[in-house]
């Protein structure tokens, strides 16, 4: 695996760092396997761990919603390639479905590393590691085609990740990227959105000719703009 060195803390906005692995479907350099398309990639502590089996279930019955969204899923486990399938055996008969998407395999710890998720003062192995050290690994990025991050969510271990919310954040970032507007605490697909501050009502006239509900000034609500 080569992977870049030297980066500073990801935030919302920063590039993904791209990198090669080994795959449960074969090797990927990150960037290429995007393309251009979206991405989600979601990281796991280690194999054969009871929370993150129920979350790889459900995220394989949900592909075909992130397909919709032209959106590619990927996840990572801090452990191999061969222990994530025959870990995938466990998930399809306790899940009802096994992973429909690679799993990079991440015995050396480098991507987990690469994103900030493990100290780099680390050892590089997963060897005699538990999920307890390796509890950090518990991400979830969203990746647009730009290849830049636009969501990080970190799960403490004890608690399992809520896909129906990526999914909801997902529709509201691929949404705002094409408008002008932003979403509403609690906003969902069809519900009103918000035009943003940065567009002058002059402008908002041209963008929005049926007008807009204004509470206040600041706050300019109109129904959620057409794909």
């Amino acid at each position: 695996m080569t992977v870049q060195v030297g980066m500073q803390p990801l935030q919302i906005g920063s590039v993904a760092p791209d990198f090669e692995a080994e795959t449960t479907e074969g090797p990927i350099r990150f960037h290429e396997w995007i393309g251009d398309s979206w991405a989600l990639l979601f990281s796991h502590p280690k194999d054969f761990t009871p929370v993150c089996t129920t979350e790889l279930g459900q995220v394989a019955k949900m592909k075909a919603e992130f397909d919709k969204r032209n959106t590619k899923v990927i996840g990572l486990s801090v452990d191999t390639v061969d222990d994530h399938k025959k870990w995938a055996k466990d998930i399809l008969e306790t899940q009802g479905m096994a992973p429909n998407y690679p799993m990079i395999g991440d015995p050396k710890l480098a991507v987990s590393k690469l994103y900030g998720m493990l100290s780099g003062e680390v050892e590089d192995s997963c060897s005699g590691r538990t999920a307890a050290d390796n509890q950090t690994v518990r991400n979830v990025y969203v990746i647009g085609p730009d290849k830049k991050i636009k969501l990080m969510i970190t799960y403490p271990m004890s608690t399992g990740r809520n896909f129906d919310e990526v999914l909801r954040v997902l529709d509201s970032l691929q949404m705002t990227a094409k408008h002008k507007v932003a979403t509403p605490v609690n906003w969902k697909h069809g519900d009103d959105v918000i035009i943003l501050p940065s567009v002058s009502d002059d402008e908002a006239k041209q963008k929005f000719p049926k007008g807009w509900k204004a509470p206040r000034p600041y706050l300019r609500i109109v129904p959620q703009p057409k794909a």
